[in-house]
């Protein structure tokens, strides 16, 4: 039987390598599957990890950047002792519906509870924003310097210009100094400061700066126009000047509500 079994096992000798190779690869795959899964569960953790930090890192940016808001205003707060400041955070952007959709004003959350009145000025350390228009118990409505009613009294900070005139706000664009008189010293670069004439708002506050200033022969006055310090459109916190009383007599649009 000796050469039966051999020649038996020579002739089922590559049917079992054959089958020993199916086997391997079968383990392979099974292998590779296992692999496979594993590498997607770590897959998936590490992505939940990567989307912590980064939710972690936008958090962090964002305090970063109200810090730097904050620290900016109580620096302002600090270069301005005579004054006495109530800080408000934006809560509410009101736009114009009209064609142009101007920024007209915003609202505060700051009210009556916390001694607001209408008529109060509202600054942050780069300029004037604008005024308290309308009061409730916890919010105020503010008039912002860039809206056709509004009006300051203003004037060109240069030593030897000192020109005075109101800046009223335009309705998609820049505000305007006008009523500056003819022969008065304008020219861009000039900064526009509040002057404190008709009492509306304190003296010296930051409103912009000229970039064009049109003036005809035949006109009796000169108009500037102004880009505003402050960026309206990135507008977060404010302060609020509460130891400025605004003179008798204020315009018909400074109301209390609530």
């Amino acid at each position: 039987m000796a050469p039966v079994e051999g020649a038996m096992s020579t002739a089922s000798r590559p049917l079992l390598s054959v089958f020993n190779n199916i086997g391997r690869q079968v383990d392979n795959v099974i292998t590779t599957a296992r692999d496979l899964s594993s590498l997607r569960s770590e897959n998936r953790r590490l992505q939940a990890i990567v989307d912590t930090l980064t939710i972690d890192n936008a958090r962090l940016t964002e305090l970063q950047t109200e810090n730097q808001q904050l620290r900016e205003l109580n620096r302002f707060r600090q270069l301005n002792p005579f004054y006495d400041f109530r800080g408000g955070q934006l809560i509410a952007r009101v736009i114009s519906r009209g064609p142009t959709n101007y920024l007209s004003a915003i609202t505060i959350d700051l009210g009556t509870d916390q001694g607001i009145a209408a008529g109060m000025p509202v600054v942050t350390e780069r300029g004037l924003v604008g005024r308290i228009q309308k009061v409730g118990p916890t919010t105020s409505t503010v008039l912002l310097i860039t809206d056709p009613s509004s009006g300051v009294q203003a004037m060109i900070k240069r030593e030897n210009s000192r020109a005075v005139g109101i800046v009223t706000g335009q309705a998609g664009a820049s505000p305007v100094m006008e009523y500056i008189a003819q022969e008065a010293d304008v020219t861009p670069g000039d900064e526009v400061i509040t002057s404190g004439l008709g009492g509306n708002f304190p003296k010296n506050l930051i409103i912009g700066q000229v970039t064009e200033v049109i003036k005809q022969d035949f006109d009796m006055y000169q108009r500037a126009v102004v880009r505003p310090t402050v960026d309206f459109n990135r507008l977060e916190f404010v302060l609020v000047i509460t130891n400025f009383e605004p003179l008798p007599g204020q315009p018909a649009e400074l109301e209390s509500v609530g």
